[in-house]
């Protein structure tokens, strides 16, 4: 339980965070016709798209660093509360069907735990001894890098996960949605996509949330083509878990290599379902062992082992 003076000291702080200023243009909001609320809010969402672009140069940077560390083997972790919380897990679930991500590999850690993502658990994030605990039990290191998520940039749980992360050693990366925040200066690469006020004061998951998602969106995307997990654009890891994806995954080997039908279906066969595989056995003109073995030693890295199977 907080003293009066906590909660006096934490309301002048909320008061200065753009993420919880108040609108009073929008003060009777909810007597316009829902057809104007509609058009108000796609407005303000409109203006995300570019102030994630005045930070493309410190995402990139993050994401080199991210690439460099996993592809020695280290994990990335995403840490957050709430909201925050959420995208980070969905973004980590995300990884595995799309690029067959190993397991643990991508993690997304939310303050509460997995119970937070459906109910929530908002008191856990005033923790960061509940951070570091989280990473601890992963035994978080220097290969792995670990990006803190905070629309506010100073929720605590985030804040504390990327100061243990820095003092484990690890790659951190601090995600927030106010200029000047606690979490970017505890971070080695801080990104603060600055959106504005909201247009519900004070509701995060909604500007706050779409600029974290697309941030998100680029770390794992980018971070995964840099590890060879595309081709061009066509994504030849996918995991062909169900009839959905088996379908894309031939579709994928056939906009890769033009082959008919037959030798797709084939080669997928010989390769147990991997596109990758498929692909440059049939670009390669090598048999099914010969492409396991050259992604193998190219790291997964299509273009690396169609080079050596052509070379």
């Amino acid at each position: 339980m907080t003293s009066a003076a906590d909660q006096e000291q934490l309301r002048a702080q909320l008061d200065t965070l753009t993420t919880e200023a108040f609108r009073p243009e929008l003060a009777e909001i909810d007597r316009l016709a829902t057809l104007e609320i509609a058009r108000v809010m796609n407005g303000e969402d409109a203006a995300v798209p570019a102030a994630v672009a005045t930070q493309l140069p410190r995402i990139a940077a993050a994401i080199d660093g991210i690439a460099e560390r996993m592809a020695r083997g280290g994990r990335l972790v995403y840490a957050g509360a709430g909201t925050a919380g959420r995208l980070g897990v969905l973004d980590a679930s995300e990884c595995p069907p799309t690029f067959n991500t190993a397991p643990g590999q991508v993690v997304g850690l939310i303050a509460g735990g997995p119970a937070a993502m459906v109910t929530s658990a908002e008191g856990a994030e005033d923790s960061k001894e509940l951070a570091a605990a989280d990473l601890d039990a992963l035994g978080v290191g220097p290969d792995d890098s670990v990006v803190g998520i905070s629309a506010s940039g100073r929720t605590p749980y985030a804040v504390g996960a990327v100061e243990h992360a820095r003092r484990l050693g690890a790659l951190t990366v601090g995600l927030s949605c106010n200029a000047g925040s606690a979490l970017a200066a505890a971070a080695e690469h801080g990104i603060e996509v600055v959106v504005g006020p909201e247009l519900l004061t004070g509701s995060t998951r909604l500007k706050a949330g779409t600029a974290q998602k697309l941030v998100l969106n680029m770390i794992s995307t980018i971070t995964m083509i840099k590890l060879g997990k595309t081709y061009g654009n066509l994504m030849v890891d996918v995991r062909a878990s169900n009839e959905k994806l088996r379908a894309r995954s031939r579709r994928i080997v056939s906009l890769a290599t033009g082959a008919p039908d037959p030798q797709i279906e084939a080669a997928l066969a010989a390769s147990d379902g991997e596109a990758k595989h498929a692909i440059l056995a049939i670009l390669g003109q090598v048999d099914a062992a010969t492409a396991a073995r050259l992604l193998s030693e190219s790291d997964g890295h299509l273009r690396a082992a169609l080079e050596a199977a052509q070379g």
